[in-house]
């Protein structure tokens, strides 16, 4: 009597149907520590979510849930139910969870969804989208938000049960891991938390690891523990790139590469790689009624906690012709309204650059948002590429007067602009008093500050900070400036600003760019001037009572000096400070005035980097990078093949064409018998007759011999009939890929699909050149 075909006791089709009770119970351990595995890589991903939600009861929610629903699957599976089934029980058990946690109240017997569940869900959702769009980070665990993150991480559960246990495809589950575990950091921007990055690392790595031991068998032959450790080097290898070369490479804050590519804007007060680019793009033109060209705002930022300065994240609404309330100001402050035009070209970025304060932005095409506390611009699907529009901003203008009679003061609490850091150098509060210690008002201490910092002791310098160590903006950088007395704007607002803050004044810093350069041009009798990348800048602003946020500029040589002149004559102006034809109107530095170490041709932060000398580094690292994940895959393959030739089996060599076939695209189809899928690989793929038939019959007699064949080490005959094995596998493998051009034996090696399909799968059922 003839026995039935089987096929490779490598694809879970091979089992044989009388599985001794050893391997059975080794299977379901394997399945076990699989699921559980898989558990663990869904809570690792959770972490990094704590920036943007506090913690609440979403978080043991997320746990139960997604323990429950996979727990479900592995028992389900453990009964031999179809995929597809097992799958809709788990939707039936998220949807019970999920309608128990939130929804009881609607539900029928507490746990069964009706058609009032169904009504909620949609309002929920836009609730959640409220709260987040008008929250600041970290944004309250409402019931809302609960449950859009308890929902959401439950249906990820759910998709990644069937991709891991069912599909054998533990890659793909990581990359959606990795995608999830980036959403925070995209939508709150920090340093990389290497901690978390590492768990994160080691959790897939033993996802990985888990999926593949439910491959093995107990007979495997040596070579077990090499997958372990190929595994343990390829995510050292992973974790050290990352952390290592990611360091090196060029900075995304503003990507000036050429003409007709968009720049972008990070938030951030990271503009040091940015300003020392040799390449300039030109951003937007700009024209305006007011007495001077106007600095044009990007950003705020106001949360400062020794280290960064971070971006405000208050509440925004949408934008439209009520949005922009009326700038408020105290009786007797004139206020002057004034127009400015604005037409961005090459400048990508969901934030836009206006003028301060702004009552009213025209033009604009897209949905955008304003954010009242700082009067910016921003939106989530619309760029600032081609956009031309138009600000009214009304302009306080007090005078000297009443400059001074006003105290640096705020009484909004909504962000804390007064906090000085534990741990700021002494330095930094012991200067500000000695340069202020002959000024009576706080307007005249903050003069005194701008003129210090503008005067013969400092020096505007690009490459000091980076020499010296200190090109960030944590009060040991500010120490360090101080100290060196070298910089360019970032250490000049953010030294400003604590400075400021150590007197006992609210203040903040500014991103965004200066006025720019006239090109010659007129539109309705106003001169254009165009921006560019170079004038990407930072600039310190403190708020007065009754007169509301004003702008200083202490960076050397650059900018205008801020200055108000007296409603009466020059001759009561403060002593040192300079008679002003406008009476309110900051003014721009004279070239009379223009300090003898200043360069002439620098109009603004990035002048003077083009006499620097271009730096290879982070365009050597980025090609290592590129280079390094190209090889990944290929190198992961070979190491692959490897551990499959020091096991050093039968099995293990059939695996080994197996995926070959796989590579190259021929069909490795789990009805198909060793005879029929060795007949395909010599007719139609160029495998070599004699080797082919000999590794056939070895594949038959351990399928049919199993009781004599490779699994007794001793029997001397099973291990030459291995170790022939091995070899005719890999004369196999090379005529097969010797069939090929070099394009595909190229494509072959780098990207091998082995890696993800699996013989006997839907994907490696079927011809992929077909």
């Amino acid at each position: 009597m003839s026995k039935p075909e089987s096929t490779p006791r490598s694809t879970p089709r091979s089992t044989p149907r009388s599985t001794p009770p050893s391997a059975a119970v080794g299977r379901a351990r394997g399945e076990a520590r699989l699921t559980f595995a898989l558990w663990l890589a869904i809570m690792v991903t959770l972490p990094p979510l704590l920036r943007v939600v506090e913690p609440g009861a979403w978080i043991p929610g997320v746990a139960a849930l997604t323990a429950v629903t996979l727990a479900v699957g592995f028992v389900l599976r453990r009964r031999r139910m179809p995929a597809v089934a097992v799958t809709l029980v788990q939707v039936a058990v998220w949807a019970i969870g999920v309608t128990v946690g939130f929804f009881s109240g609607q539900a029928l017997f507490g746990f069964l969804p009706t058609g009032g569940v169904l009504a909620q869900v949609p309002l929920a959702v836009q609730t959640a989208s409220d709260e987040i769009l008008q929250g600041i980070a970290p944004i309250a665990a409402t019931d809302a938000i609960s449950f859009v993150i308890v929902a959401g991480v439950g249906l990820l559960a759910v998709a990644l049960d069937h991709v891991v246990l069912t599909a054998r495809m533990p890659l793909l589950a990581g990359a959606a891991l990795i995608a999830v575990w980036l959403i925070p950091a995209i939508s709150v921007p920090a340093g990389v938390d290497v901690a978390l990055f590492a768990l994160l690392a080691a959790s897939l790595l033993f996802l990985i690891r888990a999926e593949n031991r439910t491959r093995e068998t107990p007979t495997a032959g040596p070579g077990r523990a090499g997958v372990g450790a190929v595994a343990t080097a390829i995510g050292a290898v992973a974790i050290v790139g990352a952390l290592v070369i990611a360091p090196t490479l060029p900075a995304p804050t503003v990507a000036a590469i050429g003409p007709g590519v968009a720049a972008r804007i990070d938030p951030s007060l990271d503009l040091g790689n940015d300003l020392r680019r040799r390449e300039d793009l030109p951003v937007l033109t700009m024209r305006s009624d007011a007495p001077q060209l106007p600095y044009l705002r990007v950003t705020t930022l106001s949360m400062f906690d020794g280290e960064v300065w971070m971006p405000d994240r208050m509440r925004s609404v949408p934008l439209d012709d009520s949005t922009l309330e009326p700038v408020a100001v105290g009786d007797g402050i004139r206020l002057e309204e004034y127009r400015t035009t604005v037409a961005v070209s090459q400048l990508s970025s969901m934030y836009l650059p206006i003028p301060y304060p702004a009552v009213a932005v025209d033009g604009l095409e897209g949905m955008w948002r304003s954010v009242p506390y700082s009067r910016t611009i921003l939106s989530a699907n619309t760029s600032s590429e081609g956009q031309e529009y138009a600000v009214t901003a009304q302009v306080a203008q007090p005078t000297l007067e009443q400059i001074r009679a006003s105290s640096a003061t705020i009484d909004e609490d909504r962000i804390d602009v007064y906090a000085v850091p534990e741990g700021t150098p002494a330095i930094i509060g012991d200067l500000a008093r000695e340069v202020t210690a002959d000024a009576a008002t706080d307007y005249d201490k903050l003069i005194a500050l701008q003129s210090w910092f503008r005067g013969s002791e400092f020096t505007y310098s690009l490459t000091a900070p980076v020499e010296e160590g200190f090109d960030d903006t944590g009060v040991d950088a500010v120490a360090a400036f101080l100290q060196e007395k070298e910089g360019y704007c970032i250490h000049y607002a953010g030294a400003f600003a604590l400075m400021a803050r150590t007197l006992g004044m609210p203040s903040r810093i500014v991103v965004g760019f200066l006025p720019g350069e006239r090109t010659g041009d007129t539109v309705d009798g106003q001169q254009v001037a165009q921006v560019t990348t170079s004038q990407l800048h930072a600039w310190p602003e403190v708020n007065f009572a009754g007169i509301g946020w004003v702008a200083f500029e202490p960076t050397k040589s650059l900018g205008f000096a801020t200055r108000f002149s007296s409603a009466a004559t020059a001759s009561e102006d403060a002593p040192g400070e300079a008679a002003t034809p406008t009476p309110t109107a900051p003014v721009p530095t004279s070239e009379a005035s223009r300090p003898a170490d200043a360069p002439e041709d620098r109009p603004n932060d990035a002048a003077g980097a083009t006499a620097q000398r271009v730096d290879p580094r982070p365009q050597l690292a980025l090609a290592a990078a590129i280079v390094l994940i190209v090889s990944v895959p290929g190198l992961v393959g070979l190491a692959r093949r490897r551990v499959l030739r020091r096991r050093g089996t039968v099995g293990a060599a059939w695996r080994i064409v197996q995926d070959a076939a796989i590579d190259l695209g021929a069909p490795v189809g789990a009805a198909a018998s060793p005879r029929v899928f060795g007949a395909l690989l010599t007719g139609q793929w160029g495998a070599p007759a004699a080797e082919t038939s000999r590794l056939v019959a070895a594949m038959e007699h351990v399928n049919y011999a199993r009781a004599a064949g490779e699994t007794r080490r001793t029997d001397e005959g099973a291990r030459a009939r291995a170790a022939q094995a091995i070899a005719d596998a890999e004369t196999i493998r090379r005529a097969m890929f010797a069939q090929l051009d070099t394009a595909g034996r190229v494509r072959a090696r780098l990207a091998p699909r082995s890696l993800v399909v699996r013989p006997g799968s839907a994907l490696a059922d079927r011809d992929a050149t077909a």
